[in-house]
This record gives structure tokens, C-alpha cells and sequence, in this order.
């Protein structure tokens, strides 16, 4: 298993900090989440039903025909590699890191891939993944180039697929609206935008054959019940949404500013989290859980990812602790 942020509870014991003094702030999900209220008894008595209204609420939300729920994006990472044959993969770098180790699962030549080298020139692949914005590096890229590449792969029968688990910020670069197309293959995620990762609710926005193919490979029941009950009702709160676009940048802005006084200026990032290039990653990383604050360490290359603080308080602790994690 690879590692990931939000590992809470093992930081606790390895820091002897008791679990509710953290501030976590290593997985890049919006503290001030969709809030959920408590799902009516019968959702936990009932199997999951195709017919309860989120496939609807989703074709609304993300402006496509046919989005397939599954049990969050990373349940499609997985199951997608083997559903081609082995071939060359180009995979984002920096990146999450799963979408490599699920292609390499599989069989399949991994390429990894900046998005410097990228722009200069597309290598001769079968598929093309991309996070986007980039996980950890809030990489971007244009609708314009993403859809060249489409066009290259798809001419040959590959594959673009674009992780957009962090893009719900900015839909407007997204590229749902343009689906359904052969070739072309996007993973939505309520878990960072929404708040809702515990729910594990993502959607796959694909043409027909490919998503009835994944359907048939990911099985019955995908979601529980309560789970898609919450997630429905979330992507039709266009009031909460339109709120949440107005507050998280003016965050991520705040958060950026605050790293940047104290030596550490972003050198990515997105409306969720800011990321740090420092060799000093790993040595700022442990002071600052020395004091119960969890940040994202990576080690290729040296760097920190830090999510939004939830509240006044928490942005008064991390000023506090950063002051004191990055003196002289």
C-alpha cells in the first residue's frame, strides 16, 4: 500500500499527541465541508437503487449525459489499466501516485512525465494520465491541450484520462461539459471540493462502452445507500456551491500568503492546498507534527503539501507553528 495523507491516528502514537489536539491538514479535503444531515433509517435497511436520483443530480452537476457513480475515483484508478491491453503509459510527475502503481499492476510500461517535458512533446504512448489541477504540484493545463492530446491518442485508439478530483474549484476548466467522447476518460471526486471523502462517492465520465465495461468489472452496489442519499443531495446545493467558490480561493490565497512570510512561498498549488519546495521539507514537516499539526511530506522531490485550515483558531496555530518551525 502507498502512502497517503490523513494518517491521523498513526501520527498520534508515533508523536504521543492525543488524536483530538491535530490539526490535519496533509490531505488537501475542504475543512468546511457539505454538511450532512443524518440520512433517514431506511437508507441503512435498503440495497443501494440505481433509480434514487444521483445519476440525475450528477448528469445536472457535472454537465454530462452518462457520469457512472463508483466507490470514489480510486476505485476506477485501479479497475481502468485492465481494461486495455499492456501498452505505454505516460503518467504525470510529480503526481498521485497511485494512477502509476495501479498501470504498473497491470502490466503496463509507465512513463512518468512533467508537465514541462509534456508541453514540449507528447512520447508515443496508448495512454495519457493527468492530474488536474496537479496533485501535489497544481499543475495546469489548457482545455486547448488537453484536447490536442485527445486528439492523438484517440486517432489511434488510446486513451487521455484526466484526474479532476481538485478541479470542482474551477469548473470551468474542466472538461466534463465536452463528453461524451472515444478515448476520453474523467474521474470526479466529491471527497475534496464536497468535504465528503469518508462517503467514498466519485463518478466516471466516459463513453458508453468503456463505462458499461468498468460498470461490469466494479460490480453491484458500488456506493452504500446513505452514501449516495448524501452525495445526491450535495451536488444539487447550488447555493452552498456557489458560496464555496467564492471562499475557498480568497483560503488558498490567505494560505499561500502565510507560507510565503514565513520562507516557504508555494510552488504550486490550487484552491484546496498549497505546495512547498524545500530541502528542508522533511525536517519542517516533523516540527510542525512535533507540535500536532500533519502536513503532506514528499520526498521526490523534497516537498510539503499543506490543506486549508478550517477555522480563526487553527490559522492562529499554524502562524504560530510555522514561526517557530522555521527560525533560525
Amino acid at each position: 500500500m502507498l502512502e497517503h495523507g490523513g494518517r491521523l491516528r498513526q501520527a498520534a502514537a508515533r508523536h504521543g499527541i492525543p488524536l483530538a489536539r491535530w490539526l490535519d491538514l496533509s490531505t488537501g479535503i475542504n475543512p468546511n465541508g457539505w454538511p450532512v444531515p443524518p440520512p433517514p433509517a431506511a437508507f441503512w435497511q435498503r440495497l443501494p437503487e440505481d433509480d434514487d436520483g444521483l445519476e440525475e443530480a450528477a448528469r445536472a452537476y457535472y454537465g454530462h449525459p452518462a457520469p457512472l457513480p463508483v466507490a470514489g475515483s480510486q476505485a476506477a484508478i485501479q479497475a481502468l489499466p485492465r481494461l486495455r491491453p499492456v501498452g505505454r503509459v505516460a503518467v504525470l510527475d510529480p503526481g498521485y501516485a497511485e494512477h502509476a502503481e495501479a498501470w504498473r499492476r497491470a502490466g503496463h510500461t509507465v512513463l512518468p512525465i512533467t508537465a514541462e517535458r509534456l508541453r514540449e512533446d507528447l512520447p508515443p504512448v496508448e495512454a495519457l494520465v493527468l492530474i488536474h489541477p496537479g496533485n501535489p504540484s497544481g499543475a495546469r493545463f489548457g482545455r486547448e491541450e488537453l484536447l490536442a492530446w485527445h486528439a492523438r491518442l484517440a486517432a489511434d485508439g488510446g486513451w487521455l484520462v484526466v484526474d479532476e478530483a481538485f478541479i470542482d474549484a474551477t469548473p470551468e476548466s474542466s472538461l466534463a461539459d465536452l463528453g461524451p467522447r472515444p478515448g476520453l476518460i474523467l474521474l470526479r471526486s466529491l471527497g475534496k471540493f464536497f468535504g465528503l471523502a469518508g462517503a467514498r462517492v466519485g463518478f466516471v465520465l466516459a463513453e458508453p462502452a468503456l463505462a458499461e465495461a468498468l460498470r461490469e468489472r466494479l460490480g453491484p452496489w458500488p456506493i452504500a445507500a446513505p452514501a449516495r442519499w448524501a452525495a445526491r443531495q450535495a451536488l444539487a446545493d447550488r447555493a452552498w456551491q456557489r458560496a464555496t467558490h467564492e471562499r475557498l480561493p480568497a483560503e488558498s490565497q490567505r494560505l499561500a500568503d502565510l507560507l510565503a512570510r514565513h520562507g516557504l512561498a508555494p510552488s504550486g498549488g490550487c484552491a484546496l492546498f498549497q505546495w512547498v519546495l524545500t530541502p528542508r521539507a522533511a525536517a519542517i514537516h516533523e516540527a510542525l507534527a512535533g507540535q500536532g499539526i500533519l502536513t503532506r511530506l514528499f520526498d521526490a522531490p523534497a516537498s510539503l503539501r499543506l490543506g486549508l485550515p478550517g477555522d480563526e483558531p487553527a490559522w492562529a496555530r499554524l502562524a504560530a507553528a510555522l514561526a517557530s518551525a522555521t527560525a533560525p
